[in-house]
C-alpha cells in the first residue's frame, strides 16, 4: 500500500506503474472518492463537534423547556450524525478496496515487458550441461530409479499428486539442510514457519484480494500459504521495531501450497510445476533507505547464487519485466537452472524488494534514531524450493547407467542419514 499522500502528489508516476506492470487500475477513481471520503469525514466530524457540545449544554441547562428543546435538537442531529456515518462507512470500504489495488512503483532498471518471455537475461554460470548418451527426464530418472511414484501420487493427491521415496526423499532432506545450514552461515535467523495463515498477512503482503484464484482456503477462511513469507512477514505485523534490531534476517522453512490456477496444461507431468511444496525462504526487513533495500535485494540475490554454484547447477539470473513483476513488487530477480531434458532454463528462486508498500499495509514500523517512526522495508527471496530443485539436479547430474551423481556438498547429509 502507498502512502495517499504520495499518490496524490504522484498521479501520473501511479499510471506509469500502473501500465508498465500491465495492470488494470483507475487512479482518477481513487482520488475522485478520496475527495468524498475528505468531505464526508469532515461533515461527520463537524456533526460530532455539534453533538458533543449539545450533551455539554443539556448537562448545563436547568431550565426544563430550554432543556428539552436542547434533547430534541440533539435527538435530531443523532439521526443526521448516523446517516453521514454510514455515508461515511460505504465510502471507507470503497476507498480501502481501492487502496489496495495500487501498484507499488517499479525501479527506473526495471525492463519494459509483457510477461516473462520479456524477462532481460543479465548473467549466467556453469556450462549448458550436453551427454555423449541420451540424457532421460527427470521423470524417468527418478521413475527408473525407483525414487519417485507419479501415478501413486495422482491415485491418493490427485492431479499433480507425487511420492518422493528411498534416494529422492533423502536427496530432497540433504537439500533442505545444506540451504538451511548455509543462511544459518550467512547470520540469519532459523525459523519454521506456519502454512495456515489468517487473512490478514495475506492483504498484507498483497496476496489478497489479486491472487485468491492460487489460494486453498479453509472452511474457516483461513488460507494455506504458497510461501513462507506470507507467515513471516505477518510475524511483526501491528509492532514497533527499534533502530538497533534492524536488519532483521531470517531464514524460514515451511510446506507451501498453490491452486496453480491458469496453468491449466502447462508442465502436468513432474515436479516443475506441483501443487504441495517446500521452500527455504530468506526474509529481510530493514530501515527505509532506498539504498538499504537495494543493497539486501543484491546480497539475496547473491545467496541463492552461491548455493546454486555450491551445488554445481548451471543458472542464469533474469530482471523481471514490468508486466511480470508483482503489484507491490518494486524489482525482482528470477534464478532459472538449466534443465537438459528441455534444452532451457526454468525459474528456480525469486528475490524481491518492496520497499514499504508490504509493511504499510501490515504497519511494521520502526524507532529511526532521530525518535521519528516510520515503516520498515521489506525482502524476500528462495533460499532453494523442493522439489523443483531436483528437477535440475538429477538431470544435471545424471549418468550413462542412469544413477545421479551426488553433488560434494550435499554427500555430509546423505551419510546422517
Amino acid at each position: 500500500m502507498l502512502d495517499i499522500k504520495f499518490i496524490k502528489a504522484n498521479r501520473q508516476l501511479i499510471k506509469e506503474a500502473t501500465q508498465k506492470k500491465r495492470l488494470s487500475f483507475d487512479v482518477d477513481k481513487l482520488l475522485k472518492l478520496e475527495e468524498q471520503r475528505l468531505i464526508s469525514l469532515a461533515e461527520t466530524e463537524e456533526l460530532r463537534a455539534k453533538q458533543n457540545k449539545l450533551s455539554s449544554l443539556i448537562g448545563q441547562t436547568q431550565d426544563s423547556t430550554e432543556r428539552q428543546e436542547l434533547i430534541n435538537s440533539s435527538q435530531d442531529l443523532k439521526t443526521n450524525l448516523q446517516t453521514k456515518e454510514e455515508e461515511l462507512k460505504n465510502i471507507m470500504i470503497k476507498w480501502r478496496a481501492l487502496m489496495l489495488k495500487v501498484p507499488n512503483i517499479p525501479d527506473i532498471s526495471v525492463p519494459d515487458g509483457d510477461s516473462d518471455d520479456d524477462n532481460k537475461e543479465i548473467s549466467s554460470w556453469g556450462e549448458k550441461k550436453t551427454f555423449d548418451f541420451e540424457g532421460k527426464s527427470h521423470i524417468e530418472i527418478l521413475e527408473n530409479l525407483g525414487w519417485a511414484d507419479f501415478e501413486r501420487g495422482a491415485k491418493v493427491s490427485g492431479f499433480r499428486g507425487y511420492f518422493l521415496k528411498s534416494g529422492g526423499a533423502m536427496l530432497e532432506a540433504a537439500l533442505w539442510q545444506f540451504a538451511w545450514d548455509f543462511m544459518i552461515k550467512k547470520g540469519f535467523v532459523p525459523v519454521i514457519a506456519p502454512s495456515l495463515v489468517r487473512k490478514e498477512p495475506f492483504l498484507g503482503t498483497g496476496y489478497l484480494p489479486q491472487g485468491e484464484d492460487d489460494l486453498y482456503k479453509t472452511q474457516d477462511e483461513e488460507y494455506l500459504a504458497g510461501t513462507s513469507e506470507v507467515g513471516m512477514m505477518g510475524y511483526f505485523m501491528n509492532e514497533v521495531l527499534s533502530n538497533e534490531d534492524l536488519p532483521k534476517k531470517f531464514v524460514a522453512f515451511s510446506p507451501c501450497f498453490r491452486r496453480e490456477a491458469g496453468s491449466h496444461g502447462k508442465d502436468t507431468k513432474g515436479l516443475i510445476r506441483v501443487h504441495e511444496f517446500y521452500k527455504v525462504e530468506q526474509i529481510v526487513l530493514c530501515e527505509d533507505s532506498h539504498q538499504e533495500s537495494v543493497k539486501w535485494h543484491e546480497e539475496l540475490r547473491e545467496n541463492a547464487e552461491e548455493i546454486m554454484q555450491a551445488l554445481g547447477i548451471p543458472y542464469r539470473v533474469v530482471i523481471n519485466c514490468g508486466g511480470d513483476l508483482g503489484i507491490g513488487q518494486v524489482k525482482k530477480y528470477d534464478i532459472e537452472a538449466w534443465v537438459p531434458s528441455e534444452n532451457k532454463y526454468r525459474e528456480t528462486h525469486s528475490i524481491s524488494y518492496f520497499h514499504d508498500w508490504q509493511t504499510r499495509r501490515l504497519n511494521i514500523k520502526y524507532k529511526r534514531p532521530d525518535g521519528r517512526v516510520a515503516f520498515v522495508h521489506s525482502l524476500n527471496g528462495t533460499a532453494l524450493a523442493f522439489p523443483r530443485a531436483l528437477v535440475s539436479l538429477v538431470e544435471n547430474f545424471q549418468t550413462a547407467d542412469g544413477k545421479v551423481r551426488v553433488p560434494e556438498v550435499l554427500k555430509p547429509y546423505l551419510k546422517r542419514q
